[in-house]
């Protein structure tokens, strides 16, 4: 399945030059979502995971079912401030500002296998940061999935060799 079909693109949001991939359009239709998840699961099932880390927000649309279709956990990344208890922070640069993005200390135990999920891979900042965090408390990423990557950001060269798996490329 074509799911490049599926994704809306708009122009010039949130700010000027930006081409922004709406995945709302592939998220509404149900049998495009399910092959969508379903090919990711194919992918990873033979791989040993323990859990699946997605960033906030629209990680948790890839990740949360890919773990539900994997039968493992799913650890939620958010943006510093939305986390009860201890956790650890880390800022990172996006394609057009700053951000901080968090997970609870006890979140990820030392060896678990990590896979992160996420919509979207850019310029690498968001993925590279949660591979930070995964690490701070021991974690071993496996690889790290994606709906869309935007190849000409060159956001894979900055993974530092983790395996990248995504289904639309622009």
């Amino acid at each position: 399945m074509n799911f490049k079909d599926y994704i809306r693109v708009i122009p010039d949001f949130p700010q000027p030059g930006i081409r922004f991939k709406d995945i709302t359009t592939l998220l509404n239709n149900g049998p495009v979502y399910r092959a969508l998840i379903d090919e990711l699961a194919a992918h990873y099932k033979s791989q040993q995971i323990d859990v699946i880390a997605g960033p906030e927000a629209r990680g948790f649309v890839v990740g949360a079912p890919l773990a539900y279709a994997l039968g493992v956990g799913f650890v939620p990344i958010r943006k510093s401030g939305k986390l009860p208890g201890e956790t650890i922070e880390a800022g990172y640069d996006l394609e057009y500002g700053k951000d901080k993005l968090a997970m609870h200390k006890d979140a990820i135990l030392p060896g678990q296998r990590v896979l992160i999920a996420d919509d979207l891979l850019a310029t690498g900042g968001t993925i590279n940061t949660t591979m930070n965090l995964i690490r701070q408390l021991g974690g071993d990423i496996i690889g790290a999935a994606f709906m869309i990557e935007l190849t000409y950001l060159n956001g894979r060269e900055k993974l530092g060799g983790v395996e990248v798996k995504s289904l639309v490329q622009y």
